[in-house]
């Protein structure tokens, strides 16, 4: 699988298909695969390009010098610029959506249509920002994610009510136990920090294409609530859709809803 270098780190991502490019941004805590589902349905149709966030799956430490989602957005376009790819469309989950939105309203022309799930723009509340911000003390701290606080995490990702024993959740499980501490203190912990710490940028969406993008969201998302995504879609002027019996990662829990969704707003924007 390949990478580029950027400001001196490896940037892993996958690349399948071809046709018209199509990025995939990936949440914080997972890594590319947890687009599997629709890198198989999209990369028959399209390229397919989805990387690694920094720190995660098999990219490289977090470069030195970044700092807000506005750097991440640089990367990305790096990695385009090195892939020859002067346009795409950019489906971006969490923080995915968060980098991909800022690059949207960075390079307009670059980005044909714009996808964005489980995400949020304006700052983070104060009390999880305060909850979040001990966690990060601790695994700082620790070097690890200790158990415990495992069991905390993974109902976060994923509907409210749900039952976490299945194939999905004990992989994310193990993955969580796996980072290393270098992992964690170099770019886990920060980037934590930089997206749950970001400043509120709901307004700048006003810059965006209604046309051309869509808001979706679990409904039973626990970080990221619907009401947020109606609070971006009322902003951009766009369409807005709930993603049936699903949670923050709604693209695994609701695997062939959101497939068809992107599949026909794809056919719809870049055909």
């Amino acid at each position: 699988m390949p990478f580029i270098e950027i400001e001196g780190k490896p940037l892993h991502y996958q690349t399948r298909g071809t046709g018209f490019p199509v990025l995939l941004g990936h949440s914080y805590l997972w890594d590319s695969s947890m687009w599997a589902p629709q890198i198989d349905a999209l990369s028959r149709h399209y390229q397919v390009i989805v990387p690694d966030l920094w720190g995660h799956g098999q990219s490289g430490r977090l470069p030195e010098n970044t700092h807000t989602l506005g750097d991440l957005a640089t990367h990305a376009g790096r990695l385009l610029d090195a892939l020859g790819i002067g346009q795409c469309a950019i489906v971006g989950l969490s923080v995915g959506g968060m980098w991909g939105s800022e690059l949207a309203l960075r390079e307009p022309g670059r980005v044909k249509c714009l996808v964005l799930m489980d995400t949020d723009r304006s700052a983070e509340p104060d009390v999880t920002l305060k909850q979040y911000s001990q966690m990060f003390n601790a695994i700082e701290s620790l070097g690890s994610i200790p158990a415990p606080m495992i069991d905390v995490i993974v109902p976060l990702f994923f509907r409210r009510g749900a039952t976490l024993d299945g194939e999905v959740h004990a992989r994310f499980r193990k993955a969580l136990a796996a980072f290393s501490a270098d992992q964690l203190r170099q770019s886990v912990v920060p980037l934590g920090r930089l997206i749950f710490g970001r400043p509120d940028a709901l307004a700048s969406l006003a810059g965006l294409d209604a046309a051309s993008t869509l808001i979706m969201c679990g409904e039973l998302d626990i970080p990221r609530p619907p009401t947020e995504m109606a609070r971006m879609a009322a902003v951009i002027g766009c369409r807005q859709m709930l993603i049936p019996d699903a949670g923050h990662i709604s693209n695994l829990e609701n695997q062939s809803f959101v497939t068809d969704t992107l599949l026909a707003w794809l056919d719809q924007h870049v055909a």
